[in-house]
């Protein structure tokens, strides 16, 4: 027996009219949809015209590793498996990736159906460079966990983007203002393609100071990359931070001196320098 189709069908961030023309024929041809909320699947098949034929199932957090040994079993069977998550493309910070990974080592078929994408569109509109770029996803919910992930980037030159819940954008905010710098420019974009769509521009202090109001929505945050490094500019402060975020990170200060110098482009006694006046007026000790 021939093997099914896994498809990973990217869905509408907002507006209903951005689905992928392709998504209406395969909610009603599919054998089995697989869908991270099934009351959300049939309010957008709803808005779509479809009436979807073959099975619904749920595919969220709570039942992806249990749920995937069925479908990866349907799909050797022959059946046609469309997979959905509740905005942008499955398995990208949403289920889907423990799936095609099953499916793969069992080789079956997987193919995807793009549709609309939360990171590519917040990118475009932040006004922030777009030719490099990473994709951070959601960060760690503890605050320790949370600095020291934004401290393993925080010389990445690309620009980055994060998910952020509204419940949390002032502190996540606050965060990456400590770690990168309150003057590191930044985009947050909230509800993309809907009614209430706002992007919201700025040093990551001022947006600090914004988000202490009412954010409501879906929230991506888009960050510049750290500037090119450039001995000249950087002031001793600045080479003992970038020293001190390697070090919370897990490296050791002698490795951590070396690499801040190459960066900079400035010899390691002067970050040695840096980093002992740092500590002397952390102390309240005049500098030697």
């Amino acid at each position: 027996m021939e093997s099914g189709t896994l498809v990973l069908a990217g869905t509408p961030i907002g507006d209903p009219d951005d689905a992928p023309p392709r998504l209406a024929a395969e909610l009603a041809e599919a054998d089995i949809i697989a869908a991270e909320d099934t009351r959300r699947l049939r309010r957008l098949a709803g808005a779509l015209g479809v009436r979807p034929t073959g099975r619904v199932l749920s595919y969220f957090e709570g039942n992806e590793s249990s749920r995937t040994p069925e479908l990866v079993e349907a799909l050797a069977s022959g059946a046609r498996v469309l997979l959905v998550t509740d905005a942008g493309m499955p398995s990208v910070s949403d289920p889907g990736y423990r799936l095609v990974a099953a499916a793969v080592r069992r080789e079956l078929r997987v193919t995807a159906l793009p549709g609309p994408s939360a990171v590519l569109t917040a990118l475009a509109l932040s006004g922030l460079p777009v030719d490099r770029f990473c994709f951070e996803g959601f960060l760690p919910r503890k605050s320790g966990e949370q600095l020291a992930r934004l401290r393993e980037v925080a010389t990445e030159r690309r620009t980055l983007v994060y998910f952020v819940s509204r419940h949390r954008l002032r502190q996540a905010l606050s965060a990456m203002a400590e770690v990168f710098g309150a003057d590191r420019p930044a985009a947050v974009c909230r509800e993309l393609t809907k009614t209430y769509e706002e992007v919201r521009r700025g040093p990551l202090g001022e947006l600090v100071t914004w988000a202490d109001g009412d954010v409501r929505g879906e929230i991506t945050v888009v960050v510049a990359g750290a500037p090119e490094a450039d001995g000249t500019e950087l002031v001793p402060a600045e080479l003992a931070r970038r020293v001190a975020n390697r070090e919370e990170a897990g490296q050791r200060r002698k490795e951590a001196i070396a690499a801040v110098a190459e960066e900079a482009g400035v010899p390691k006694r002067t970050v040695f320098d840096a980093v002992v006046a740092a500590k002397q007026r952390a102390e309240g000790r005049p500098a030697e």
